[in-house]
């Protein structure tokens, strides 16, 4: 099994910009790529450009949780629904997606943990969610011997896991082979824009026409909006992930307490983070949007540290531009991978407290580690609308670190707004106005 992509990963996708297309979709992301392979199946001539390569940013380097857990109310029926999609698509595959029922497990270390678990499941079960809560003797049954800490939990037996480095480029290959268009190493500098409305996008190799494009951009969206005059409250967070080698076969679901979480990955080994942890480099665009951050920033427990000094060519890099012209080049082509370095200070700190949680699991070693820039906004559920400032551009960013297990369902629901077709969930929670019409944030339970 190879991991996370690197700068050095060769594009396999490669081939010539056609004149025009009904949709030219900006990112190839298991968001852009699901978006891609159901418009083409709508009907819609497509054309999927990726600056780099497919899953080579966050959708490939992310914890690989397909989740219904947890989710914001008004993204569980989506989550539901992404979960039957990853099925299909997996199928669509050969069973090449790594897509395993393994559920997925909160573990409680207090009372008042307990209790917010207990609140989410008593919200959520109208929905027909399958969790159910555990106290201390079947937490150990489903476990084994753990933490004296570790007095109950959440448990969601029909969540699913994939492997997301895996996942993501095969789903591009399902995209490619189904009539998309995919082109990587193929970057979109600007919009075209007449009489108002979208009507091509200029790339690095030249201009295509068409009236409906949909940005996917990731940790990239809010530099590609901001070139066209338009501001979200998107920032970017480094996330940090390891891969252990072979190790007995301990733990079988997907777990997390509020320090570290592990999912059991099809290679026998683990894939392990901590539970709660982000960093935000302070570039320009942090300190400008940082206020309307602090409330999520230091909410619920998470531990969120501040570094200086993004690097190089950063979304968010102080000398990163935030405007060009569409005939230079961009900075979408001077970083065509984000490849963040991981905290190898907190990974180390996981291995050792898996290894003191799981004694049985023998030395823990570490086969590889890396990092991806997670795309969040205030209220941590995504941006999921058309772009008013900007008729014939859709935008589907923020995915708050679950991008990866909801993606396909987001991916139709884009595809079906780009084709004017009903979505079939209600949007209002992620309209694009909402930090903008003077609306109360909305912070969900996001356990």
């Amino acid at each position: 099994m190879s991991f996370p992509f690197r700068q050095d990963r060769i594009p396999e996708h490669r081939g010539a910009l056609p004149d025009a297309a009904d949709l030219v979709v900006i990112g190839g992301g298991v968001l852009g790529v699901t978006t891609a392979i159901y418009a083409r199946r709508k009907g819609l001539s497509v054309v999927l450009l990726e600056k780099g390569c497919v899953g080579a940013e966050q959708s490939g380097r992310n914890w690989g949780w397909i989740r219904v857990q947890g989710r914001d109310y008004a993204e569980i029926p989506i989550a539901m629904e992404a979960q039957k999609l990853w099925q299909g698509l997996d199928a669509d595959c050969d069973g090449a997606l790594g897509l395993r029922q393994v559920g997925v497990t909160y573990i409680a270390r207090s009372e008042g943990e307990l209790a917010n678990h207990k609140n989410w499941l008593d919200a959520a079960k109208p929905y027909g969610v399958s969790t159910y809560l555990l106290d201390r003797p079947a937490l150990e049954t489903l476990l084994g011997d753990v933490p004296a800490a570790w007095i109950g939990g959440l448990h969601t037996p029909t969540d699913m896991v994939g492997e997301p480095w895996v996942a993501v480029p095969t789903l591009g290959r399902l995209a490619a082979a189904e009539g998309v268009t995919v082109l990587e190493h193929h970057a979109a500098r600007a919009l075209e824009m007449a009489g108002g409305r979208v009507v091509g996008l200029h790339t690095e190799t030249g201009t295509i026409k068409t009236g409906q494009v949909v940005l996917t951009g990731g940790a990239w969206s809010s530099l590609f909006l901001r070139r066209h005059g338009v501001s979200i409250p998107q920032l970017a967070v480094r996330s940090s992930v390891m891969a252990t080698g072979p190790l007995p076969q301990r733990v079988s679901t997907a777990a997390a307490d509020d320090n570290v979480a592990i999912r059991p990955r099809a290679d026998g080994g683990y894939s392990l983070a901590p539970a709660a942890f982000s960093e935000l480099y302070l570039g320009p665009d942090a300190f400008r949007k940082l206020p309307k951050f602090l409330r999520t920033a230091f909410w619920a427990g998470r531990d969120v540290r501040f570094r200086l000094g993004p690097p190089r060519d950063y979304p968010d890099g102080w000398r990163t531009p935030r405007t060009w012209r569409a005939s230079e080049e961009t900075p979408f082509e001077r970083m065509r991978i984000l490849d963040p370095p991981p905290c190898v200070p907190k990974l180390a700190e996981v291995r050792r407290r898996i290894g003191q949680i799981f004694p049985d699991l023998g030395p823990v070693s570490k086969k590889d580690a890396w990092a991806g820039m997670i795309d969040v906004v205030p209220d941590l559920v995504p941006i999921v609308d058309h772009v008013p400032a900007l008729p014939g551009l859709l935008v589907g960013t923020g995915m708050s670190g679950h991008g990866f297990g909801i993606g396909p369902a987001y991916g139709r629901i884009l595809a079906d707004l780009a084709a004017g077709d009903d979505p079939g969930h209600d949007l209002k929670r992620f309209r694009f106005g909402r930090f903008t019409d003077g609306s109360a944030p909305e912070l969900g339970p996001h356990l």
